[in-house]
């Protein structure tokens, strides 16, 4: 019984799935207990599971089943009818929320399961964002005017993926090297967000909020302003295709040798 939210990509913004495991979820759940408990402790034992924890996947998981670090943001609008208790999670991507049920109901004694489960949010994306399969249906049996419209409603820009991801801007002649492959360089960086840190995944864009690549920084926001020279950021993953923005860089020529005949 789990329903919601699940992003899809299509043709090369399949490249962006990666930024959907650098930003948070939110969900919303209904949990059975096993047994009675006073609101007032169920609500103690719920901000005690704020924030980081350790979870092993459950047995009926995709992923391997190490122990793992995760971060609950917060766990509000709690609902209690009984046994049935209703609340809204806020977590790290990669957060089992069948699992934090049945950790509650191990702190409360008295045991618990998840009865129902809703994805309310996916990085910048939530169910106000959201199409139904029926939508995506009638899309693909519109014409004209109308099928335009409606494709702007159910298909997003790729950009709308890095709305919780730290941004640098470049400047035009610096993208066609990244494309390349190249790490990005302080001359060629315009503006960039408050906050990075050396080692945080960032997003690259042009001026014209053009998405380029995926990148790490080797820098702070702070050593960024300061610095004059030296590498920014590492290219992890090209979004961009080469040569969309005209090559800006010189390459040494080669002398030529003459041979005498």
């Amino acid at each position: 019984m789990v329903t919601g939210v699940l992003p899809l990509a299509l043709e090369e913004a399949t490249k962006t799935i990666q930024s959907f495991l650098l930003t948070g979820k939110e969900y919303t759940c209904v949990m059975t207990l096993h047994g009675d408990v006073d609101l007032a402790r169920l609500l103690a034992v719920l901000e005690e599971f704020v924030g980081d924890l350790f979870q092993r996947p459950p047995v009926r998981a995709a992923v391997k089943r190490d122990l793992r670090r995760r971060r609950i943001y917060y766990i509000r609008d709690v609902e209690a009818d009984g046994r049935e208790v209703l609340f809204r999670v806020g977590c790290q991507a990669g957060t089992y929320i069948r699992k934090l049920v049945y950790d509650i109901g191990e702190v409360l004694q008295v045991g618990a399961h998840m009865r129902e489960l809703r994805r309310t949010r996916a990085g910048s994306f939530t169910e106000a964002d959201a199409s139904s399969l029926y939508d995506v249906l009638e899309l693909s049996q519109s014409t004209g005017d109308e099928k335009e419209v409606m494709a702007r409603r159910v298909v997003k820009p790729m950009e709308s993926a890095f709305d919780y991801v730290p941004r640098v801007y470049m400047r035009d002649s610096a993208v066609n090297s990244i494309c390349h492959g190249a790490d990005l360089a302080i001359p060629g960086i315009v503006r960039f967000n408050n906050g990075i840190l050396p080692r945080m995944p960032i997003a690259l864009f042009t001026l014209k909020e053009e998405l380029v690549a995926l990148s790490r920084a080797l820098m702070s926001s702070e050593q960024m302003l300061k610095e004059e020279h030296g590498m920014a950021a590492k290219t992890v993953r090209v979004i961009m295709a080469a040569d969309t923005y005209p090559r800006m860089w010189k390459t040494k020529s080669t002398p030529t040798v003459q041979v005498p005949s």
